[in-house]
């Protein structure tokens, strides 16, 4: 086995916004799995436990800070 799971196109997940790779699912061992960027392991990764897309897919969000847009609206 790989030691990881590709996340299926049918389920939501946004990409690593450090290098924009789509996330997989990995095996932590006793306490569970991770999503995580399968490039590098130092980007943001999920807590050990449950399958957690969702909280993937929150620290994976781009904030409005970086929107040129969001920022003159806000003023």
């Amino acid at each position: 086995m790989k030691g990881y799971v590709n996340i299926p196109k049918s389920v939501y997940c946004k990409p690593c916004r450090e290098c924009g790779a789509p996330p997989l699912i990995a095996h932590a061992g006793i306490e569970g799995y991770v999503v995580k960027c399968p490039n590098n392991d130092n980007h943001y990764q999920t807590t050990p436990g449950i399958i957690d897309i969702e909280d993937w897919n929150i620290h994976n969000t781009l904030l409005y800070d970086n929107d040129y847009d969001l920022k003159m609206m806000s003023r």
